[in-house]
């Protein structure tokens, strides 16, 4: 007889919005063992597995610390009351924790006072709004996507609870009768009970005792607060929320990039600091997707994007908030892992902003296959292709804008953009590699220059940092032949140094926050390195703290707008580091609003 041998969930930790799937252990009547679901549609020797969620609701009112979620709250900021900021935001488990918190907490006050200004209005974030409902999480959050599995949960649309017992000041509701749950907000501060009982498919009778679990209190998806959007161009204002709810003037675009951090590479060895339930795939990919949809992007350019997460969930939920997807899998000449797990540039942009043109795909190994073939010695060839080959790859895609560009010199002419999405390689001791890889994509994107009079962006992750030889190339247009960079050269690919040149005029989207004068320009200061006009940091781990990731521009065809502010260490200290619970990579998204200029005639 079919028989449930154990039942455990991942983490025991449930958030709202993340969706719950136990780990149920069967024995078949064969005596086999399998995690494999058996269904009433499809019984299995005359049984199937009947599952039902429970939600306990005490008497006594339970709120939950903003620092800690999975503690209970003993205390509640009244400044937060008083300043209206969201209820989930002003509670903490005790004084200490009130006390270590405040330089962070009081940021929320300091915003709470600053956004009740012109006209007493509350200011409008770049993040979006939050809702009302004491949760803290943002209604740009779980739009069309998750919000809509919240409320499905089980074979029927959300349905009345139904009370099934009452003891000891506690009520039992049952809320869902599929195998997952996605928690909601009313779930909140309350324990969840998953019970699984064997069922005889004939007289729909249970078969001995259920195997039950239950969780700990449901926690809110911790939001961190909302990033600005900052002007560079000169402007005193923010940018407006147009009737989308996107900030944007007529005639700009805004271009995202972000390593969202694979979870192929997410181990719990490498970032023992973070929670287990806040670095698992569930709940990352939720708090993931709230941030990128909530950022409004015209084209969002991604790395390490899985190809199965690119397939099963990033391509379906963008595009229900209007994202056309192209993509661009590692090769796997390296690679001997699952081919589905393999990550990748993805990238995104709104179909009522732009169309597809055109798509080039850089394969950085068939690259190497072509050097091999001219530039090494025979003998050579072997452990050549053995240090380039590292199956990183490009995503170069051309798209023409559908908005009208304020002042073109030729109103009638299509306005066409390259965008190149790319992900160079990770080992530091491999700067030859790392060099080369950056100089192939750029003389790729020359020949796309050379054939078309184009605006380019050029955005990733480069595992370079500021000053390195391959940010000097891209930002300098050349690398200096004495750079200790280059001493690092076992193949002899980087001679003649001179020919580590390109004609594209690029320059790095932030150092716009080094170079301006405008308000709020101080605060993003303190976060840039004076030496090289790049922010202090990109990337920010246990371990490494260091600028990693560029939008680089044409500056004789583009000129920046506004800037998404940057993130400070200290703010992201208060949890070790990055990925957090807040922020779901350990990598920081980059933003930049760009204005398409009148071309000189060549």
């Amino acid at each position: 007889m079919l028989s449930v041998l154990r039942v455990h969930l991942p983490s025991d930790i449930p958030i709202v919005g993340c969706e719950l799937t136990p780990y149920v252990l069967l024995r078949r009547p064969d005596k086999t063992v399998t995690t494999d679901d058996v269904p009433e549609l499809a019984p299995l020797d005359g049984h199937f597995l009947r599952y039902k969620w429970y939600r306990v609701q005490s008497d006594r009112k339970v709120a939950v610390c903003s620092v800690h979620p999975s503690e209970q709250a003993t205390l509640q900021c009244l400044g937060c009351v008083k300043a209206k900021i969201p209820a989930a935001k002003s509670y903490h488990c005790s004084p200490k924790c009130f006390s270590d918190a405040w330089q962070h907490h009081r940021v929320l006050h300091d915003r709470a006072a600053s956004a009740v200004n012109e006209n007493g209005n509350e200011e409008e974030e770049i993040f979006g709004r939050f809702n009302s409902s004491g949760s803290g999480v943002i209604n740009a959050s779980l739009t069309g996507s998750a919000s809509s599995t919240s409320l499905t949960n089980g074979s029927t649309p959300l349905y009345p609870a139904a009370v099934t017992q009452r003891s000891g000041g506690e009520t039992w509701f049952e809320v869902g009768h599929s195998k997952t749950y996605t928690p909601t907000a009313d779930d909140i501060g309350h324990v969840l009970k998953f019970e699984c009982v064997v069922v005889d498919a004939e007289t729909k009778l249970p078969l001995g005792h259920p195997n039950t679990i239950l969780t700990s209190r449901v926690i809110p998806a911790p939001s961190p607060s909302p990033r600005r959007l900052i002007p560079v161009s000169g402007a005193d204002m923010m940018g407006h929320l147009d009737s989308d709810g996107r900030i944007s003037t007529s005639g700009t675009f805004t271009v995202l990039s972000y390593n969202i951090l694979s979870d192929s590479y997410a181990s719990n060895e490498l970032y023992s600091y973070c929670p287990s339930w806040a670095l698992s795939w569930t709940y990352r990919r939720q708090n993931l997707l709230r941030e990128i949809v909530g950022y409004r992007a015209d084209i969002v350019c991604l790395q390490e994007v899985q190809s199965d997460h690119f397939e099963e969930f990033f391509a379906p939920e963008l595009d229900k908030h209007g994202y056309q997807a192209l993509y661009k899998r590692k090769t796997n000449e390296v690679y001997n892992g699952n081919i589905y797990t393999i990550d990748g540039c993805a990238t995104f942009f709104r179909r009522d902003r732009f169309s597809h043109v055109k798509k080039y795909e850089v394969e950085f190994n068939k690259a190497a296959q072509s050097l091999t073939e001219v530039a090494v010695q025979t003998t050579q060839k072997k452990a050549a292709l053995n240090r380039l080959v590292k199956d990183n790859v490009a995503l170069i895609v051309v798209l023409e804008a559908k908005f009208s560009n304020q002042g073109a010199d030729n109103p009638g002419k299509r306005q066409l953009l390259c965008v190149a999405n790319t992900h160079v390689n990770v080992q530091q001791e491999l700067k030859d590699v790392k060099i080369w890889q950056v100089h192939t994509l750029l003389k790729g994107l020359e020949k796309i220059a050379a054939s078309a009079d184009i605006p380019m962006l050029v955005c990733g992750d480069f595992n370079s940092v500021p000053g390195s030889a391959p940010h000097s190339l891209l930002a300098m247009g050349k690398v200096d032949p004495l750079h200790p960079d280059l001493l690092v050269d076992p193949l002899a690919i980087l001679r003649p140094h001179t020919k580590l040149t390109h004609q594209l005029p690029l320059v790095s989207a932030y150092s716009s926050f080094a170079r301006g004068v405008a308000l709020g320009f101080e605060h993003q200061r303190r976060r840039m390195d004076p030496t090289t006009n790049e922010p202090l940091f990109t990337n920010c781990t246990r371990d490494f703290i260091g600028t990693l990731d560029y939008i680089f521009y044409t500056a004789d065809s583009l000129t920046v707008e506004s800037l998404l502010e940057l993130l400070d260490e200290d703010s992201l200290r208060k949890d070790t580091a990055l990925p957090s619970p807040e922020w779901s990579s350990d990598h920081i998204a980059l933003l930049a609003e760009f204005r398409c200029m009148p071309r000189p005639r060549r």
